[in-house]
C-alpha cells in the first residue's frame, strides 16, 4: 500500500477556539490513551525504535495548533504529555498536527515542509534523521493501527479513521 500525495499548500490547522477549549482539559488521560497505543505499535513494529540508534535520545514534538506538545523517550519506550517542552531535550520538532500526522504516515515531503518553514527542527539533527527513517522504513498506518484496537468492529472504524485523516490532511489513501 502506497500514500497518496497531498493537495498543494498548506494543511489546515486546529481552530484556535478548539485549541483554547482544550487547554484546561488534564493531560493525564492524554497520555494514557496516546502512551497505550505507542506500545500498541510499538509491539507491531517491533524494531521500530532499534533503527534510531540514539536508544536514549528524548524527541520533543510540538503540535503548534495544539495547546499541549509530547516526549517521545526512545530507552525505554515512553510517551508523555506537557504543557511545554522543557529544555535539554535532543531534538525537537513542531509542525500543525495536520503535517505531524502526515509526516508520521510518509504522505507529505519533510524536506518540503521544512523549506516552507511549516516544519520547525531543532537539535540533533542526526537524531531527528534517524527518527525520520525509522518511521519511514515503518510504513504507519495509524488508521490501520487505531482500528486494530476494537476487534471486531475495526473495519468500520478503519473506514471512519481514514475518512477522519482525509478531511484533516485533505487526501485519500491509494489502494495497492
Amino acid at each position: 500500500m502506497s500514500h497518496s500525495s497531498l493537495a498543494s499548500g498548506p494543511l489546515p490547522t486546529i481552530p484556535p477556539l478548539l485549541a483554547l477549549a482544550l487547554r484546561p482539559l488534564p493531560l493525564l488521560p492524554l497520555q494514557l490513551v496516546l502512551g497505550g497505543f505507542l506500545e500498541r505499535i510499538l509491539r507491531r513494529n517491533p524494531g521500530l525504535l532499534d533503527r534510531l540508534g540514539h536508544r536514549r535520545a528524548r524527541f520533543g514534538i510540538k503540535p503548534t495548533d495544539l495547546p499541549f506538545a509530547f516526549i517521545v523517550e526512545a530507552a525505554p519506550a515512553r510517551l508523555s504529555v506537557v504543557r511545554e517542552l522543557p529544555s535539554g531535550l535532543d531534538a525537537c520538532v513542531s509542525a500543525s498536527l495536520a503535517n505531524l500526522l502526515a509526516l508520521v504516515e510518509g504522505r507529505v515531503d519533510g524536506d518540503a515542509l521544512m523549506f516552507s518553514r511549516q516544519l520547525g527542527i531543532e537539535g540533533d539533527m542526526e537524531a531527528v534523521l534517524a527518527l525520520r527513517n525509522a518511521i519511514d522504513d515503518a510504513r504507519l498506518d495509524l488508521a490501520a493501527e487505531l482500528a486494530s484496537l476494537f476487534g471486531p468492529l475495526g473495519e468500520p472504524a478503519r473506514r471512519s479513521f481514514e475518512h477522519a485523516r482525509d478531511r484533516l490532511t485533505g487526501a485519500s489513501r491509494e489502494r495497492t
